[in-house]
C-alpha cells in the first residue's frame, strides 16, 4: 500500500512539474514605449494611439516622447466622434 501510495504522489509530482511554464512570448510593448508612426500617418492612428495611452494605467506610465510627432490634419473627412 505504501509503494503504491508513493508511485502515485511522485506521479502527481511529475505531472505538475510538467505543465509549468510554456508562458507567451507575445507581449506587446506599454504604450509609452515609442509613438508609432500610424499616429502621424493618419487621424485614426492618433486615435488609437491616444486610446492607448488613456487605457494604460496611469501609476505604470513613462514619460513619452513626443517631439517627432506631427499630428495629422484631416481637413477632408468628417470629425470622429469621442467616446
Amino acid at each position: 500500500m505504501k509503494k503504491t501510495l508513493m508511485i502515485l504522489a511522485l506521479c502527481a509530482v511529475a505531472l505538475l512539474a510538467a505543465c509549468g511554464g510554456g508562458g507567451d512570448d507575445n507581449t506587446t510593448p506599454a504604450a509609452t514605449a515609442e509613438v508609432p508612426a500610424s499616429a502621424s500617418a493618419t487621424v485614426a492612428g492618433l486615435m488609437s494611439y491616444l486610446k492607448l495611452l488613456v487605457a494604460a494605467s496611469a501609476d505604470t506610465l513613462e514619460p513619452v516622447d513626443v517631439s517627432a510627432v506631427t499630428p495629422p490634419a484631416g481637413d477632408a473627412a468628417e470629425p470622429d466622434t469621442v467616446d
